[in-house]
């Protein structure tokens, strides 16, 4: 994710230090969670049909699942080609926000509720806010409205797996829902 914040600036200190640590790693950087993002604790309510929309909902996310970068840390464990590497991860496809509304909207047969919040809101709510998580809070929601698509095509040759779609989130989590 681009920018720098609190939580971000953590993750690349402690990467860092790894690296010149002479310990042999592998570092992972997936893009969005869709299990996260686009679930209901996060304003995508899918169960009802409404979502919030950061920013304007136009610029591409490579969504991934959870169990794909668990995947790929299992992968990763006696894989040569791993060592002392770092790996930026994201799903099969990008879609942007209101391509993933179109998705669910298809999945589950009925027209979503949009709510959307501008980027200037984002940005005062990360340059106003009162503690680190809440400012990485605040720059995770600006980063998700930038958008930020991952090529897949190097990382699946040294990890050929299948890795699951946003329609196929979809599909999941509307039959539970």
């Amino acid at each position: 994710m681009p920018g720098n914040f609190p939580l971000q600036a953590a993750k690349r200190k402690v990467e860092k230090h790894l690296a010149k640590s002479g310990l042999h790693y592998t570092v992972l950087q997936p893009t969005c969670f869709m299990e996260v993002w686009l679930s209901p604790a996060l304003g995508f309510d899918y169960p009802n049909a409404k979502a919030t929309i950061y920013g304007e909902g136009k610029s591409r996310l490579s969504w991934i699942a959870i169990k794909d970068v668990a995947a790929f840390a299992v992968a990763a464990l006696d894989n040569p080609a791993a060592q002392n590497k770092l790996f930026e991860l994201g799903g099969p496809e990008a879609l942007s926000p209101l391509e993933v509304v179109n998705t669910f909207e298809t999945t589950q047969g009925k027209k979503f509720e949009l709510q959307f919040v501008p980027e200037d809101a984002l940005r005062a709510q990360k340059e106003g806010a009162p503690d680190p998580l809440s400012e990485s809070f605040a720059a995770l929601m600006l980063s998700v409205a930038h958008g930020s698509e991952i090529d897949m095509t190097s990382v699946l040759d040294i990890f050929p797996m299948q890795l699951t779609s946003v329609n196929e989130y979809a599909k999941k989590v509307s039959v539970q829902a």
